[in-house]
């Protein structure tokens, strides 16, 4: 079948959405699927990024305080719809595209919806207070539900929101991580070594520096190891708009913000070689990047707040508050064990994620929506 993936916030820095619609459409292509993945742009472009996966690039305006990130209009996707003639659509986008299970539904077409971020948990850091959070987020979840055939949550945290509205059509449907690219065969003693300068620990956060990350925890944490005696270095790999208040705030530590780090190789070198990585973000449906650590065999501490909790096991991590006391003992205690305990434990876990499995539960969320559809 045809199958159309439409995304918005996605772009060459975008990170974990990106990561995930390019494996999964990679993998709908090798069960013999056509895909075609339409993104927003600075201008209109049409690439083949492999035989029978397409990218095609709307032009849309950049949103403002995003750094830059970018959401096409609704009415040229629907028109493109039209030519592209799909037997099947994926919407990663809840929120600018979320008419498109109308549009689908009037069109016999079926149609799922990947719910990537937790909507109360977005309401209530920059919008609304915790009830009225929650009363926002459950009407426009019940209108979203309604509209498509299939909800695809990615863990439990990032379901519970529909099952409090008692949405029936929702499936969980983990994604993966790339088990070859991700690996601890990537550690690279002498960039250790560079990066850790005199430091006896090397830290890592990797992801896009913006609020709703929490990334100041991850500084803080090494605030308050570094005054608790402990030599480590923390490596911030990743940019966005909270990037100058951080290396202000990391000024007098012992933190190096590398930026956004692009080749992919580079990241999995990165995380390989360090002992800790930190995933402070407590809106987290997912965390792939935590999961890339974790294939690179390095421990993670995340917050008790996010769906990584589901993830993270002892022995390979520690789901602790959100609280920058709490990740320094976290650190503390996994740097204790012994490290190549540690090092299997966490690529053991990861290896429970592979892509294959998250492409065939997506699959059968798909065939699902074909049935509901017709």
């Amino acid at each position: 079948m045809h199958i159309v993936q439409l995304a918005n916030f996605y772009g060459p820095r975008s990170g974990g959405l990106r990561t995930a619609l390019h494996h999964l459409g990679a993998g709908y292509v090798a069960r013999g699927h056509q895909v075609t993945l339409v993104v927003p742009g600075g201008q209109r472009t049409e690439e083949w990024l492999a035989p029978r996966l397409r990218r095609i690039t709307l032009p849309a305006l950049k949103l403002p305080g995003t750094g830059g990130y970018r959401a096409v209009d609704p009415w040229r996707v629907r028109a493109l719809l039209e030519q592209l003639r799909p037997d099947a659509i994926e919407v990663s986008d809840r929120l600018t595209l979320r008419g498109l299970g109308t549009w689908a539904a009037s069109k016999g077409v079926p149609s799922v919806v990947i719910s990537h971020e937790r909507l109360d948990r977005l309401l209530e850091q920059f919008l609304l207070p915790g009830s009225a959070a929650r009363r926002w987020a459950d009407l426009a979840n019940r209108r979203m539900a309604a509209s498509y055939d299939t909800v695809v949550c990615t863990t439990g945290f990032a379901r519970a929101e529909f099952d409090r509205i008692g949405a029936r059509n929702v499936l969980q449907v983990p994604l993966g991580v790339d088990l070859t690219a991700f690996s601890p065969t990537r550690r690279d003693v002498e960039l250790r070594d560079h990066l850790a300068g005199t430091a006896e620990h090397l830290l890592v956060h990797c992801g896009r520096l913006s609020a709703e990350k929490h990334v100041e925890r991850s500084v803080d944490t090494v605030a308050a190891l570094h005054a608790a005696g402990h030599r480590v270095r923390l490596v911030v790999a990743g940019d966005g708009p909270r990037r100058a208040a951080l290396e202000r705030r990391a000024r007098t530590l012992p933190v190096t913000f590398l930026g956004f780090v692009a080749q992919r190789e580079a990241v999995a070198r990165l995380l390989a070689s360090a002992d800790v990585a930190l995933a402070p973000g407590p809106h987290e449906t997912f965390g792939l990047a935590a999961l890339e650590a974790l294939a690179s065999g390095t421990p993670v501490v995340v917050s008790h707040s996010s769906a990584l909790v589901e993830i993270v096991q002892p022995g390979c991590g520690a789901a602790v508050p959100d609280d920058p006391a709490a990740f320094a003992g976290a650190v503390q205690g996994l740097l204790a064990a012994e490290e190549i305990e540690r090092r299997f434990l966490s690529r053991a876990r990861a290896e429970q994620f592979p892509w294959p499995t998250s492409v065939t539960g997506m699959l059968t969320a798909l065939r699902e929506s074909g049935l509901s559809a017709h």
